[in-house]
């Protein structure tokens, strides 16, 4: 008999086991009711991998004290789905856990429809698609949809630790001792993979000779070697972490662009590819905004590109678009014009719109004085005609400073003086 991997152990048992996803399971949160109540509805759980969701899926039907069974919506066939469907049939109402369910083809989905819409079976499909763009509107429609979030530090160094000193599942009876710079690496270097932890810390344990007292010591070199992946300094709270990322993005906000590819490399080394990309296109569009416009979705596609070709490949579009960044040049009056106008907002600085901007598509409005007076900006040359657009309590308030950064905020701001001044 083959034993079964450290992660496939530790799966948690109920609902109450899962760590993470407190937004989904936490005490009163909407799974945690439609479980608890016994009202399990199919569902479709979709986030990065080694979030767990396949586990989730079987501590959902555990709980709730319902059979379950496993198929791959790829590589099991619609036979296997009858076979589920027969066995349902004398046991009650069955979860179905559908690994890869984006890519459940129409015949299938054909088949499991009715059964969905009876309660014979609960589909709980797992997924990292994004099911709004690649799972079938008739399955989707009939499926709550939760998003999983990725696992944080802490969470990984919580189930790493249960694993350590669970004597049943884990390695509680081995006298396993990690160094605490080792446990912190396993965390980081899994970037939110709990089974990727999980695989490191077994590869770990499985691979070190106890020492004469019987105890299995993981050091950081044995946990970098594990991981495939070298340390570098973090704190217990992860702080040197998002001291890496303000350093990369205030460096390319000053143009330094060699500073900005050296910080680049260490996110790099820390293998966080998320908070890289999500730190560029916020880059592009706070730091470089309408100085250079393209930056934005030119951000947008080297993040794409990075993310389907993965590391080390993903290096290669992410130097690009960090020194394109970096010696960009810089505006951030747009979304600086939009906080000042949304202060007044909350300032209740707002005002009544001005009659003749209101909706003027409904009988009685001309009556009302809706739209009477309003200029179509088309039938003037240049399409533009002086007219008041902000409520008369602040008529003459001006949110937008433009800057001389570029050829193209150099142009608006040509525009906007003009329109100003007229």
């Amino acid at each position: 008999m083959y034993k079964q991997p450290l992660a496939y152990r530790m799966r948690p048992k109920n609902i109450d086991d899962i760590i993470g996803q407190e937004h989904l399971v936490g005490q009163g949160k909407i799974i945690d009711r439609m479980v608890k109540a016994n009202q399990l509805s199919s569902m479709i759980l979709f986030g990065p991998p080694g979030t767990g969701k396949t586990s989730m899926a079987f501590a959902f039907a555990e709980t709730a004290g319902l059979p379950s069974k496993t198929l791959n919506a790829v590589t099991d066939k619609k036979k296997d789905m009858e076979i589920v469907v027969e066995q349902a049939k004398m046991q009650g109402q069955t979860v179905l856990i559908l690994d890869e369910v984006h890519r459940l083809d129409k015949a299938k989905q054909d088949f499991l429809l009715p059964h969905l819409e009876n309660n014979l079976l609960t589909l709980i499909g797992c997924t990292t698609s994004n099911p709004y763009h690649s799972i079938n509107p008739a399955i989707r429609s009939r499926c709550h949809l939760f998003e999983l979030h990725g696992l944080t530090f802490e969470n990984v160094k919580t189930a790493l630790h249960r694993a350590i000193e669970d004597a049943t599942n884990g390695y509680g009876e081995k006298h396993v001792h990690m160094d605490e710079d080792a446990l912190e690496h396993f965390a980081i270097a899994a970037n939110g993979d709990l089974r990727a932890a999980l695989n490191g810390l077994e590869l770990a344990v499985s691979s070190t000779p106890p020492d004469a007292s019987e105890q299995i010591k993981i050091t950081l070199d044995i946990a970098e070697e594990c991981m495939q992946k070298k340390s570098f300094t973090h704190d217990k709270d992860g702080d040197a972490h998002y001291d890496v990322l303000s350093a990369f993005q205030k460096s390319i906000r000053g143009s330094d662009a060699d500073a900005a590819l050296h910080y680049l490399g260490r996110l790099i080394e820390a293998g966080d590819l998320d908070s890289i990309a999500r730190r560029l296109v916020v880059i592009a569009y706070e730091d470089i905004g309408l100085a250079s416009p393209q930056a934005g979705p030119r951000a947008v596609s080297a993040v794409q590109a990075a993310e389907r070709l993965g590391f080390p490949e993903a290096r290669i579009p992410l130097a690009d678009i960090v020194v394109e960044l970096a010696l960009s040049p810089k505006s951030n009056t747009a979304y600086k014009a939009l906080d000042a106008a949304l202060t007044d907002i909350r300032n209740g600085k707002s005002g009544d719109i001005p009659a003749h901007l209101k909706d003027a598509h409904y009988a009685g409005a001309n009556k009302l004085g809706r739209g009477n007076d309003y200029q179509y900006p088309h039938n003037y040359p240049g399409a533009w005609v002086k007219q008041q657009y902000l409520p008369d309590t602040i008529k003459n308030r001006q949110y937008y400073a433009p800057k001389d950064t570029g050829k193209f905020e150099s142009a608006l701001k040509q525009v906007y003086e003009r329109v100003k001044k007229d």
